[in-house]
């Protein structure tokens, strides 16, 4: 009797994670409403507001900040 007892908190176990996983098919209606929440794109005013955007003055350098602006000069 002990061992069937064993056996069946054995099955629980490993039957846990895969009910919990099972669980998920409940919320896909949830992205459904959150997609038709999105507003539409209006590609004129998108395109407008690029072009207002002012061309930098200097290339940007991503790298900056870790290594300094002008390498070091090695003596002779």
């Amino acid at each position: 009797m002990k061992t069937y007892t064993v056996a069946a908190v054995m099955l629980a176990l490993v039957a846990t994670p895969a009910h919990a996983q099972l669980n998920a098919k409940r919320h896909q209606g949830d992205e459904k409403k959150a997609e038709q929440k999105k507003p539409e794109v209006d590609e004129k005013a998108y395109k407008a507001a690029l072009e207002r955007i002012p061309d930098p003055k200097e290339k940007y350098d991503p790298w900056g900040v870790a290594r300094p602006a002008e390498p070091a000069k090695k003596p002779k």
